[in-house]
């Protein structure tokens, strides 16, 4: 007992003494004071993935298709605004990709990034409404070990990012991230709108090796900042490292489950793949049907409810 109390009283020491060296210009920014408003949203996000399905067990599924539409395309814009605010004020402060050292200056430009960045860590809680899509159209096998992992982690991990070390080499995997999110959210977008769209949606199983290229450009990026001595947290970079990593994994295994696995056996047919959208999921036809299985018994679907 003795040592739980040693091992919680030198964690508040230790927290209380990092805030003496956190970024003053984001004290009092909305959520930003103190970890436990983010720590709670995640906290009912891990809730309603155990009691949602429950919920729902019972329930015809929703179809939210208007709502999947604009969700989507906010995201498409949100994404496309923090990408654009980190280029033009990284340009305007003479950002270096190379290697750039946090300015906790109230410089113009410096804020902007900031904010920009603060910005990029709201987008990761409101992320959270993907897996309630996915619960609420009962698209359960959606909801992966991956899907919640990269979640939840993201939004967490991004309070300390924003807290400490809002700038400088922050910058490059956030701008590099958000970029590729108005791609994804601009084709979860386009596939809501149904078959007549989905058709045109060839290009789904790209977006997903553009995200394992992103995870071994950020690597690179950390490792060279380290190469070279980089005025930057170096254990933000070898946790980034490590984080990466496990994306690379994960991704890799999505990867192969979902485009490689049962190459030999699909037809050339562009007419054989459909799309998968925030939980509007079309499966594979032709040689072989995908049916949810609960022991032993085939469960049956029920009529999609409408908004």
């Amino acid at each position: 007992m003795d040592r739980i109390t040693h091992f919680i009283n030198d964690t508040v020491e230790f927290y209380q003494w990092s805030l003496t060296i956190a970024d003053k210009r984001v004290e009092k920014w909305p959520l930003m004071e103190s970890p436990l408003p983010t720590l709670a949203i995640s906290s009912l996000y891990l809730l309603f993935l155990w009691l949602g399905p429950k919920f729902m067990q019972h329930r015809e599924p929703f179809q939210l298709r208007k709502t999947l539409i604009f969700y989507n395309f906010s995201m498409v814009v949100l994404n496309f605004y923090i990408c654009k605010e980190l280029f033009l004020g990284s340009r305007a402060a003479g950002y270096s990709y190379r290697c750039q050292p946090v300015n906790y200056s109230n410089d113009m430009n410096e804020v902007r990034i900031a904010s920009a960045l603060w910005w990029y860590y709201i987008s990761k809680g409101v992320e959270y409404l993907d897996t309630v899509f996915f619960i609420l159209r009962k698209k359960f096998n959606q909801v992966s070990f991956l899907h919640v992992y990269h979640h939840c982690t993201m939004f967490l991990l991004w309070w300390i990012g924003i807290k400490w070390v809002a700038g400088g080499q922050s910058l490059f995997g956030a701008h590099i991230n958000a970029a590729i999110h108005v791609l994804m959210y601009l084709y979860y977008g386009l596939a809501a709108f149904g078959p007549k769209i989905q058709k045109f949606l060839w290009w789904k199983k790209y977006l997903t090796i553009v995200q394992m290229v992103q995870f071994h450009v950020t690597i690179g990026h950390a490792a060279h900042s380290l190469y070279i001595g980089c005025n930057f947290p170096h254990w933000m970079h070898w946790a980034l490292i490590g984080y990466a990593i496990t994306f690379i994994i994960l991704f890799a295994n999505f990867y192969y489950q979902t485009y490689r696995r049962h190459q030999p056996c699909r037809e050339a047919s562009p007419r054989a793949t459909k799309a998968v959208a925030n939980g509007v999921s079309m499966t594979t036809n032709g040689l072989h049907k995908m049916e949810v299985m609960k022991n032993g018994r085939k469960l049956k679907k029920g009529k999609p409810k409408h908004e």
